[in-house]
């Protein structure tokens, strides 16, 4: 077997639709070599035909990232399938529509705590929950969007995102003695599913294609997805707590 990820046995949640990161991660890490388990949640169906279309059909996990014993039973529901794990990939983000477009002052804390819990805290609860099967090498990765600045319409998701930069260092400190290490990968706008529920997240498209040092293809997931596969591989052996713009170069100018 050959490829960047010869081998690895890779877990990756937030595949929805051919479109997402996630499921150019999942394709380009078994054109790679990699062994790949998905989780889905709500509509198993969709992701179960999702993944049909990946180079090997993948099999799927159900897993809500907020509900406790799914996550204490995903360790055993993996080992039906592989007998343990090189890396996880966290492709997960929900806020409620009070926390986005605008609305920033008026959000209740319900609907925030909604998406800090499923955006943010997530990332440390699966980290937690693929421990037992995960060893000296392994990786966990996530997919940010800049959290350094406000952004129009962002809004309580910005501010998850800031937590989940946070967690990802935190992680980084407290799995290092596993050998294990915590990298995000902060992707410039995608027309994905996730951004198309945000309103008014067409504000950033223009701006970020005209600025963007090397230009920006909007439909472009494999740029991101290129970067995870980097970070879960084994040529970042002493990479932890770090995040990897790929946005064009947009996070390093001004005007």
């Amino acid at each position: 077997m050959s490829g960047l990820l010869a081998g690895k046995r890779l877990l990756v949640t937030g595949v929805i639709t051919d479109a997402s990161i996630a499921f150019s991660v999942a394709k380009l890490a078994q054109e790679n070599g990699a062994q790949v388990v998905l989780t889905g949640f709500g509509r198993l169906s969709l992701v179960e035909r999702i993944a049909k279309r990946l180079p090997e059909p993948a099999p799927v996990i159900e897993l809500d990232v907020t509900n406790p014993e799914q996550l204490a039973g995903l360790a055993d529901k993996v080992r039906e399938h592989v007998d343990g794990l090189d890396g996880v990939v966290h492709s997960v983000g929900f806020a409620p529509q009070s926390c986005l477009g605008g609305g920033f002052l008026d959000a209740p804390w319900e609907d925030v705590a909604t998406a800090l819990h499923v955006s943010t805290y997530s990332y440390k609860s699966l980290a937690t929950a693929c421990l037992p099967l995960m060893g000296r090498g392994g990786a966990v990765v996530g997919l940010t969007f800049d959290a350094q600045l406000a952004w129009p319409v962002y809004d309580w998701m910005g501010v998850a995102k800031a937590g989940l930069e946070s967690a990802s260092r935190y992680l980084a400190l407290h799995l290092g003695k596993h050998g294990i290490r915590s990298n995000l990968v902060s992707a410039g706008p995608l027309r994905t599913m996730a951004a198309k529920s945000i309103p008014g997240f067409e504000q950033f498209e223009d701006a970020w294609v005209q600025r963007a040092p090397l230009g920006w293809d909007l439909s472009d997931q494999e740029s991101a997805a290129r970067a995870c596969l980097a970070l879960l591989s084994d040529w970042f052996p002493a990479t932890t707590g770090e995040i990897v713009h790929v946005d064009g170069g947009f996070h390093a100018v001004g005007a």
